[in-house]
């Protein structure tokens, strides 16, 4: 190799040298240029504006956006028909609770025949002056004493049937008042023909005395379990 002599002039003296880009800005850079010289070499023959485009197609395209537009509106609707049937469902299930008449009772005579005669309701055993309450939405329609079962309400439902609540040691309401399930009705007690401290209830459908255990089981509330169906569906939840 020769030997630069230093009176030689320097050729690259007073040049600066370009950095070479990384490798991905050099490929960017690439093929920017290539598809910025491609939209070039197409001019305007590659992009036609809305003249020169068949009529027919333009129709199309607008029939086609109308139609999307109707559709998004039928979906709309139907979403709004869907959340307002949801509301009245809630609403209906609100006005068709049924509810448990106490707590933490002992569930004792049952509906049937005892001591030689039908006893027509169930007796539930708790302290006297335990607060019981209405199983649903309905009016009062007696509340006062009652023979042999003391101290008495009875709410008529909407349905026609009829709740007898029997042997209170007070009662909370008066005759002709409208009451709401989980209304206080009165208080447990003693009264009239009676054997110990317990509410007895009596469900009563055209007159005529019913099982209250089934007939409240068919409406989400099971009396021998203590379970009422619209608290166990929020508990699931």
């Amino acid at each position: 190799m020769r030997q630069r002599l230093s009176s030689e002039p320097d050729r690259y003296r007073g040049r600066r040298r370009v950095p070479t880009p990384p490798r991905s800005r050099y490929a960017a850079v690439v093929t920017t240029a290539f598809v910025g010289a491609g939209i070039v070499a197409l001019g305007a023959n590659a992009l036609p504006d809305a003249k020169s485009v068949n009529p027919s197609v333009l129709d199309e395209l607008k029939q086609a956006s109308v139609t999307s537009q109707d559709a998004a509106a039928r979906a709309d609707s139907a979403d709004r028909a869907t959340r307002a049937g949801r509301t009245d469902s809630k609403a209906t299930d609100e006005r068709d609770v049924w509810l448990l008449p106490l707590h933490n009772y002992d569930f004792k005579t049952p509906y049937g025949m005892n001591w030689g005669k039908l006893h027509t309701g169930i007796d539930l055993v708790a302290p006297e002056g335990t607060p019981y309450l209405a199983i649903h939405d309905g009016t009062v329609t007696k509340a006062g004493w009652f023979g042999g079962y003391g101290y008495t309400v009875i709410v008529q439902h909407a349905d026609g049937s009829e709740a007898i609540y029997g042997h209170s040691s007070a009662i909370s309401v008066t005759e002709g008042q409208q009451v709401k399930a989980g209304d206080q009705l009165g208080l447990v007690g003693n009264t009239g023909h009676s054997y110990g401290s317990h509410l007895h209830l009596e469900i009563h459908v055209k007159g005529q005395p019913l099982d209250p255990v089934p007939w409240l089981d068919e409406r989400g509330v099971n009396i021998q379990l203590q379970i009422e169906e619209i608290y166990s569906d929020v508990a699931a939840s």
